[in-house]
């Protein structure tokens, strides 16, 4: 199951940039395409995300569908297949132009919250 280790990954993200920040949303995309099971990553997140600033945050996922376009007659269609042949004639010279995303698109962190670890701390050499 691939989903845990991504879901590992966004979670070790969101917690190094948001430092000791409490999370309280969190929005991604996941393409139809990207070959992720979002129920799978949903399970996951409550198992990786205890124990961190993440632990009972929303989890909210946006799945893009499928588009494709035909580089032999010039038809955009939808497709939920990875390899898709072109509605309009069948070729298989297909560009896939979206629904493959995995993408980190919002946190959002208790208002009364530490600045992001890498932020600059207002301190300075002046």
């Amino acid at each position: 199951m691939h989903e845990l280790s991504i879901t590992q990954t966004v979670v070790s993200t969101i917690t190094q940039r948001m430092g000791t920040a409490r999370v309280r949303r969190i929005r991604l995309e996941i393409g139809k395409l990207s070959g992720l099971v979002p129920d799978a990553v949903r399970f996951c997140f409550e198992m990786v995300a205890a124990g961190t600033t993440c632990e009972h945050a929303l989890l909210e996922i946006d799945e893009p569908p499928g588009r494709a376009h035909c580089r032999s007659c010039g038809s955009d269609f939808a497709t939920s297949e990875v390899l898709p042949l072109c509605d309009a004639c069948d070729s298989a010279d297909i560009a896939v132009l979206g629904g493959t995303e995995l993408r980190i698109k919002e946190v959002e962190v208790d208002p009364a919250c530490a600045q992001p670890a890498d932020a600059p701390t207002g301190r300075g050499s002046g």
